[in-house]
Order: C-alpha cells, then structure tokens, then sequence
C-alpha cells in the first residue's frame, strides 16, 4: 500500500470504532480522514475544537466553501443540526467531558498510554493545540498513526520527545494492528493479515502481549 492508501486504511478502521449518538473529535491529519468511512446506520455527530459541531465528510473540490474548515484548515462540509460556535464554548464542550471520543495521531505512544504528538526539539511547530485538553477531557482516546516513521518504532518502551499526555491513551490503531492499552500493558488484539505477529513485534519496541482471540482487524470492512 501506498502513503495514502495505509491512511484511508487506517481511519477505515477506527470508524468502526464508532458508537451511534457519539459526540466525536478527530484531531489534524490522518484522524479527519475517519468522518470518510461512518459504518452505514450510526449517526456521529463530529466536533473541532476551531467551534464547530457537526462535520460531514470532505466536499467535492467544486463544492468546497473556504469558510467551513476543521481545527487543521482542511475543508469540511456541515450536516443538517451542526451549529458554529465560539473557542470558549467548544473547549468548555471538551473540558466538560461531553466529547465521547477523540481519535489522535502521534510522534510516539509508549506501553503506559502516553503520548508525544505535537514537537520534536529543534524543530519548528505551530503549538501543541487542543490536544492537551482533547486526552484529558475525552471518555476514550484511540491513536490513528502509521507503524513507524522512516522504519523505526514509534510504539515504545518509553516516549523519548515532550510527552502531551501521561498515560491516557486507551487503543492504538495502525495499518498493522490494532492495539488495546490495558494495565498489563498493550495487548494485541486485531492484525492487517498483510503482516505476520513476529513481524508486527520486530516493528514494535514495546513488549507485545497476545490476546487469547487474535482476529482479522479486516473482518469489520465485509459486515
């Protein structure tokens, strides 16, 4: 697979994740790709932290209005219901715990649920946005990410860049597997039937435990 077509793989999957009546917040980049793939039936109502609840999926480029965006800029549609509202409001919606579930990506995850997403030292950035306040105020967190960046691990023993959070992140979900965060530590519980487990761990730095029921994580996309 392609760069994109293991990203439109990846949000696919973490659409099943997806619970109806939901209130959902996908964090920039591969996570908005998620409003794409809603399992048919389920009704999502999608926030962004930009004042904004109600996103539908990307328009068409002749049907794109410059003035509907999500947190990252990228255009959006709005589906009937969704309103636009002011930054307090949208983070006294997260701060409150109203949001169901946040879908994130990351520079690093680590075997206790911390995540490191937004710098790497030396390196310009444009801030660490609302993802602070995203995993502290969501009821569950999943991380959308690739494997690996340039062929090394970013599911670690321990996260090596400034952390956004400690210890918060309930699953992880890439184009190899689908990963639970538990007290034990990650449990292994979905794999892409592309890859071996043996080759998933030597991908992994962290410890991999094995569920007792591991499935096809592709198994959601022929319901």
């Amino acid at each position: 697979m392609d760069k994109k077509e293991i990203q439109s793989f990846i949000a696919r999957r973490v659409a099943y994740e997806l619970q109806d009546g939901d209130v959902v917040n996908l964090g920039i980049g591969l996570p908005t790709l998620v409003a794409n793939y809603v399992p048919e039936g389920k009704s999502i109502m999608f926030q962004s932290e930009n004042g904004f609840v109600g996103l539908g999926p990307t328009p068409a480029e002749e049907l794109m209005d410059p003035y509907i965006t999500n947190a990252g800029g990228m255009p959006v549609t709005i589906i009937p219901g969704g309103a636009f509202f002011d930054s307090a409001t949208s983070f006294g919606i997260i701060r409150g715990g109203h949001v169901n579930l946040t879908v994130l990506g990351a520079l690093q995850v680590d075997e206790k649920g911390s995540i490191a997403n937004y710098m790497i030292p030396g390196k310009m950035v444009p801030g660490m946005g609302g993802a602070m306040d995203l995993i502290s105020g969501a009821k569950k967190v999943i991380v959308a990410m690739e494997h690996t960046a340039k062929g090394s691990p970013k599911i670690l023993n321990n996260c090596t860049l400034p952390l956004t959070a400690k210890n918060q992140v309930d699953m992880i979900i890439t184009e190899m597997c689908v990963i639970e965060v538990t007290e034990k530590g990650l449990l292994l519980t979905e794999i892409n039937p592309e890859f071996t487990i043996e080759e998933i761990q030597s991908q992994t730095e962290a410890k991999l435990l094995l569920a007792e029921n591991i499935i096809d994580m592709t198994h959601h996309f022929k319901k």
